[in-house]
C-alpha cells in the first residue's frame, strides 16, 4: 500500500505543486504542464497481478465510488493514442488494446514487456490498474516533465518519498533498451539459451532491476500514488470520494463514465441555476430545470458553451420569476371574528 493522509476540503485525483507536501489543490487551468504531451502517448496499465493481500479478489473490477479501478485508471489516460492493458480481457468503459505476458503471472516486468510490443509513440505512459486518485492532470505533469526534461523518464513518490514506478512516464526507447539488456543478461547466465530479443525472458524479475539502469525525474504526489493492495486501501479510498469537497465531483465524473458523457462543463453554473429555480419558482424545479438545460444543448448538438448559454437563458427566466413573486402585494390580513374592543373569556370554565 501506498500511504495516504487525507488532506482538508480538495478535489479528487489533482494535482499537487511538485514541491507540496499538502495534497492536491485545485485543478489548474489548461495549459502549459496541465495536458497530455503534445506529440501524443500511449499507456501501458498493468493489471493482471495476483492480490494477494485481497484475498485473490479480482482487484481492477473492485468499485471505488460505484467504478471498477480499472476504469477509473483509464479515464485518466483517455488522451493516449493506444491504451494497452495487460490483462485477460474484460469488459471496460472504454475500448483498449490487450495483451498478456507469457506465462500468464510472470511479474511486472514481464508484462509490460509484453504491453510495451503494442506501441509505438515516443513516450508510454506506465500505470497500475489500482490507482483510485490517478487523473488526468497528473497525467498530464507527467508527461510535460518527461517531454521538458533530459531523462529517461518521471515518476510520482508517495507520502513516505518512496518511488512509484507504476506511476510514471518513460521514453519507450529506454524502456526496450533496458528491457532487452536484462533479458540479454539473463540469457547469458543460462547455457544454450536462445537469442534474448527474440523471446526475452523476464519473469520473476523485480521493478527494481529496470529503474535502478534509467535516469529518472521524481515527482511528489501523495493521492495520485495511493494504490490500493489491501481491504483497508480500499475502505480509505472509499471513505475520501465521499469526503467534503470531493463528493460531488467524484459522483459527475462517474456518472459521465456510466452515461458515456464526454463533456466537461461548468458545474457552478449548474448549480447556481438549480439554486435559483428552486428558491424562485419551486423546490422540485431544480432539478427538472437543469434536465431542460441539458436537454436543450443535445438538441442543439453543442458543447459546454450550448450548455453555459442554455443555463443563462433558464437562469434569467427563474430571476423574473422570482421578481413576479417578490412585487405582487402581500395579501390583506383576515378580518378578526370579534369585535376589537372585545376580551377574551378568562372564566375557568369558559
Amino acid at each position: 500500500m501506498t500511504a495516504y493522509e487525507p488532506v482538508g476540503d480538495q478535489r479528487a485525483g489533482s494535482d499537487p505543486a511538485p514541491d507540496s507536501e499538502a495534497g492536491p489543490g485545485p485543478d489548474p487551468a489548461p495549459g502549459p504542464g496541465t495536458g497530455p504531451d503534445p506529440a501524443g502517448y500511449d499507456a501501458v496499465v498493468l493489471a493482471g497481478g495476483a492480490a494477494r493481500r485481497l484475498g485473490g479478489a479480482d482487484k481492477p473490477g473492485l468499485r471505488v465510488g460505484g467504478r471498477a479501478l480499472l476504469d477509473r485508471v483509464l479515464a485518466a489516460c483517455a488522451g493516449a493514442r493506444t491504451t494497452v492493458v495487460v490483462a485477460e480481457p474484460r469488459p471496460t468503459a472504454r475500448p483498449v488494446t490487450w495483451a498478456r505476458e507469457d506465462p500468464p503471472g510472470g511479474g511486472p516486468l514481464a508484462a509490460l514487456a509484453a504491453g510495451l510490443r503494442h506501441t509505438t509513440a515516443e513516450h508510454v505512459l506506465v500505470v497500475s490498474a489500482d490507482l483510485p486518485f490517478l487523473a488526468g492532470p497528473t497525467v498530464g505533469r507527467l508527461l510535460s516533465a518527461l517531454a521538458a526534461g533530459d531523462v529517461d523518464g518521471v515518476l510520482l513518490t508517495d507520502a513516505d518519498g518512496r518511488d512509484q514506478p507504476l506511476v510514471a512516464a518513460y521514453r519507450a526507447c529506454a524502456l526496450r533498451r533496458e528491457l532487452a539488456a536484462l533479458a540479454r543478461d539473463r540469457a547469458g547466465r543460462s547455457a544454450g539459451a536462445a537469442d534474448a530479443t527474440d523471446t526475452p525472458d523476464l519473469t520473476g524479475l523485480p521493478l527494481r532491476r529496470l529503474t535502478g539502469a534509467l535516469r529518472l525525474t521524481r515527482l511528489p504526489d501523495a493521492v495520485a500514488s495511493f494504490d490500493c493492495d489491501t481491504w483497508d486501501d480500499i475502505a480509505t479510498a472509499r471513505a475520501r470520494i465521499r469526503e467534503h469537497g470531493h463528493v460531488l465531483d467524484e459522483w459527475i465524473s462517474a456518472a459521465k463514465d456510466e452515461l458515456g458523457i464526454d463533456l466537461d462543463v461548468d458545474i457552478k453554473v449548474l448549480l447556481d441555476l438549480a439554486r435559483d429555480a428552486a428558491h424562485g419558482v419551486a423546490r422540485p424545479a431544480a432539478p427538472l430545470t437543469t434536465f431542460l438545460v441539458g436537454y436543450a444543448a443535445g438538441r442543439a448538438e453543442g458543447g459546454p458553451e450550448a450548455v453555459a448559454e442554455a443555463a443563462r437563458k433558464a437562469a434569467a427566466l427563474a430571476l423574473r420569476w422570482a421578481e413576479e413573486a417578490a412585487a405582487e402585494p402581500a395579501p390583506a390580513p383576515e378580518k378578526p371574528d370579534v369585535a376589537p374592543d372585545a376580551t377574551p373569556d378568562t372564566r375557568p370554565d369558559a
